[in-house]
């Protein structure tokens, strides 16, 4: 009997580390850290949920089916921003809004790829990206990082195939949290034209890069959308994630491709979270730098204090937005020591043996840690933990 389509894949990472704390107790002056997902907790800022709620009650339209791609000016509005942000041409055209980032990912690959066709991922990779192939029939080709957690074109291109038919790349980098060089998506995507592939770059958290100015310059070239294919996410940057708005831009003939695949999953993206987005573009990009700050400000509590640690025998592999992805000091698996530390530590976490192959060695060393949610004090307190286990 033929597995299903779920069947390929495995249970959502998220959803296992869940499972850990059933039954478990926290003491009042010692309660969980919970730093397993990479998502905001605290709701968007006052003036947007007034603007929501302003929507709601007085635009009728926010209750009915809308355009399959996403609210016109919605789609303007972000080509224009992004042209602006990369110095490069975007139209509104090119630019379709899904119900999230994870289904931007999944209309491109619905518009890409067939049963059979190969993905190349650089490994660690995002969890729900592999999974998405799976259940696809497409095969993830696991492509490894260096010591500098960075892939490499020239082991990439001894990756293709006659199948293959896409580039993935996540940055700033999940799990890894590892900003990629502008130089480096440049040869990612000269070596995808190059072969008649798309590069998909996906940058849901883009808004927390540490470098000023753009990350990279793909968009300047004339032609990008022949090759490039990019992905946002609102939700981290305006604290959406239960509106589900993400966007998804690439070339107008691919989104037609994409437009089938969306108009059959959702009809439409949600109509009050495009709203949402569409007011956070023309009000609140000071909020954002703001935002954006605090997240670098958290990134450098994490370097700055984890020499106590790297004594200790611990490794910080990658730092970056919303992700810390080290290696543990001790005599067993990764998997085994997350669940330990949800009794013995009150910290949830996830191991890296989610993000890689079963044949990948590193994924019994390496651990993720999603600190956004952590102020610099509640840092501090993880890593006191972490110095403090027994094993």
């Amino acid at each position: 009997m033929n597995r299903s389509r779920t069947g390929n894949t495995f249970r959502s990472p998220i959803s296992q580390a869940n499972g850990w704390r059933e039954g478990a107790r926290f003491a009042p002056d010692r309660p969980l850290i919970n730093v397993s997902q990479a998502a905001p907790v605290e709701p968007p800022p006052t003036a947007l949920r007034q603007a929501i709620a302003e929507a709601i009650l007085t635009d009728d339209s926010t209750h009915l089916y809308g355009p399959v791609l996403g609210l016109p000016a919605l789609r303007t509005a972000l080509a224009g921003r992004i042209a602006r942000q990369y110095c490069g041409h975007v139209t509104a055209d090119q630019v379709a809004i899904t119900a999230g980032c994870n289904q931007a990912f999944t209309a491109a690959l619905a518009a890409l790829t067939g049963e059979g066709d190969e993905v190349i991922l650089p490994t660690p990779w995002y969890f729900n990206h592999k999974m998405w192939l799976d259940m696809s029939g497409v095969r993830a080709v696991a492509l490894p990082t260096g010591e500098d957690m960075l892939p490499d074109p020239d082991a990439a291109a001894a990756l293709i195939g006659p199948r293959t038919r896409a580039i993935a790349l996540v940055t700033p980098n999940n799990p890894a949290g590892v900003e990629y060089p502008a130089d480096l998506l440049r040869a990612f995507l000269d070596l995808a034209r190059t072969h008649g592939l798309r590069l998909l770059v996906d940058e849901t958290y883009r808004d927390f890069h540490s470098r000023p100015g753009a990350p990279h310059d793909l968009f300047t070239d004339e032609g990008w959308d022949e090759t490039l294919m990019h992905l946002y996410s609102f939700s981290k940057a305006y604290r959406l994630t239960g509106h589900r708005v993400g966007a998804l831009v690439a070339a107008p003939g691919l989104l037609g491709e994409a437009e089938k695949f969306l108009d059959t999953v959702t009809i439409c993206p949600s109509q009050i979270g495009q709203r949402a987005a569409l007011w956070g573009i023309g009000n609140l990009d000071r909020w954002l730098a703001g935002q954006r700050d605090e997240i670098l400000a958290r990134r450098a509590a994490i370097s700055g204090g984890f020499a106590p640690l790297a004594e200790r025998g611990w490794r910080l592999r990658g730092l970056g937005a919303y992700f810390a992805y080290v290696e543990h000091p001790f005599e067993m698996d990764s998997d085994t020591l997350a669940q330990r530390l949800v009794a013995e530590a009150a910290i949830l976490l996830l191991p890296a043996s989610m993000f890689v192959p079963e044949t990948d060695p590193t994924g019994r060393r390496r651990l993720r840690i999603a600190f956004a949610n952590l102020d610099r004090a509640g840092i501090a307190t993880l890593f006191q933990r972490l110095q403090g286990l027994p094993f």
